[in-house]
């Protein structure tokens, strides 16, 4: 009898050995079988309390920026890596994403466990019911590029409404 073909490889590549799948995946966080969106997520707030809410707002912006066309080029890697498009396991799309949603905040001086914590709520429900533009986004750009786009357009949305509430 015929095994059900997964949507995962059935051998990934070394995360140690290629780093494009080690950013891509969030440190490997996107590995988790429970929700990687929301474990990368996760991840992501724990760096942004740690670290970048300190950071003025240029470099906060700058870092972002960067964080994004380093996400486009891990993601294109790893889906070549992989041969999928788009997995549940890169997760880098959702840290832009989540840390985008804070810019408001922080750009207004908020700072700490509230915002951070909105910022996640607002930023996953967004990533999850796609508005639009977002779900064309996902179905229709290729490469790294369309993997961060849906995301980082989830992330506007979520500040704008970061923006209503701080």
């Amino acid at each position: 009898m015929d095994r059900p073909k997964s949507h995962r490889p059935e051998r990934l590549p070394s995360l140690w050995r290629h780093p494009a799948l080690m950013l891509a995946t969030g440190l490997g966080s996107g590995l988790s079988p429970w929700a990687p969106g929301t474990c990368g997520t996760a991840v992501a707030m724990g760096i942004y309390l740690a670290a970048l809410q300190a950071l003025p707002l240029w470099a906060y912006a700058t870092f972002l920026a960067a964080a994004f066309g380093l996400g486009v080029w891990a993601c294109d890697r790893a889906e070549r890596l992989t041969a999928l498009h788009d997995p549940g396991m890169l997760v880098v799309d959702e840290w832009v994403g989540y840390w985008l949603a804070l810019l408001p905040a922080l750009a207004q001086g908020h700072a700490g466990w509230q915002p951070a914590l909105t910022g996640f709520v607002l930023f996953r429900l967004f990533d999850i019911l796609k508005p639009w533009p977002a779900s064309v986004a996902d179905r229709r750009l290729p490469g790294g590029f369309g993997t961060m786009a849906d995301d980082v357009m989830a992330g506007a949305y979520a500040a704008l409404a970061m923006l209503l509430i701080f």
